[in-house]
């Protein structure tokens, strides 16, 4: 298989990953953590590049910690998950840094770990995206029902006589899992764009909750391409013009979506009809409370 063949195969993988880990970090705002947890792994990729191993595993090796970082310490009183998730993002950001500089001679470009390269992946990456997201899916089809419960009434959950922490594991490890995944393609910078923003773009065009994953996932593979399409045609950095392409089509359909419902406003300001996103409205409440009595 060519480089490129294998760079269009990762970036579609990515994509429909974005549908699976991409619609858990938006419905349970998770986006600072997702972004923190990318940059945090920054020096596991640089400390197994000293050594010569897989920078993948040392990136998935250290994900791992921090996490249980992220967890010990959110614990403390009074400290939330955005305090702990700055602390370790500026924790991890600034360890890679430090070991980066005190070894110029590395046989990876630093520049490669923070901004990725889809054209230089491998079929062991490939292979890991692959394995990622079919474990994904396996997951979300076996705990679906309670994540969605937990993650639109925690309280109803709990009173429910429901455990929080084994949907919290899942969760976590599906996010985890995809972000140090996508960092050969696109780096620990731009390593949750093509997570985050087409499951953002999803959510404001999505008229249900269940139509968010699969729109997300046609928006990924969508953007993942065509960014790809312009870096190879145009000679500009493949990461960087993907990440543009995923801001670009949230942007515009943002934009649309503010048209529309401005145009679908009435002279009282009440709007004439219920057209895009319901999702967290009326009908979005709806499903979490069927979804409640069915977990």
């Amino acid at each position: 298989m060519s480089y490129f063949a294998l760079a269009i195969t990762e970036i579609v993988l990515l994509g429909l990953l974005s549908g699976v880990a991409g619609t858990l970090i938006v419905f349970r705002r998770r986006s600072f953590f997702a972004v923190a947890l990318s940059h945090a792994t920054f020096p596991g990729g640089v400390a197994f590049a000293i050594v010569g191993w897989n920078l993948l595993l040392g990136q998935a090796l250290f994900a791992i910690v921090l996490v249980l970082l992220m967890t010990l310490l959110g614990r403390i009183p009074g400290q939330g998950r955005q305090v702990t998730s700055g602390v370790v993002l500026s924790f991890g950001f600034a360890l890679g840094t430090l070991l980066a500089s005190l070894n110029p001679g590395l046989g990876v470009p630093v520049e490669a770990l923070l901004v990725g390269s889809p054209l230089g992946v491998n079929t062991g990456d490939v292979a890991a995206t692959g394995g990622v997201l079919l474990v994904s899916l396996a997951l979300v089809a076996l705990t679906g029902r309670r994540i969605l419960f937990h993650t639109f009434d925690p309280v109803g959950f709990r009173a429910a006589g429901f455990r929080a922490w084994p949907v919290e594991l899942v969760v976590t490890g599906i996010i985890a899992a995809s972000i140090v995944v996508a960092m050969p393609a696109v780096g620990a910078i731009l390593g949750v764009a093509i997570l985050i923003g087409p499951a953002a773009t999803a959510r404001l065009i999505a008229p249900r909750l269940a139509w968010v994953p699969p729109i997300s996932a046609a928006i990924g593979v969508g953007s993942g391409v065509l960014g790809l399409w312009i870096s190879r045609e145009f000679g500009v950095a493949a990461g960087g013009s993907i990440g543009l392409v995923v801001a670009g089509v949230f942007v515009v359909v943002l934009a649309g979506r503010s048209l529309v419902g401005r145009r679908g406003t009435g002279t009282s300001g009440a709007p004439r009809s219920g057209n895009f996103a319901t999702v967290g409205g009326t009908r979005s409440t709806r499903e979490v409370r069927d979804a409640a009595t069915q977990a």
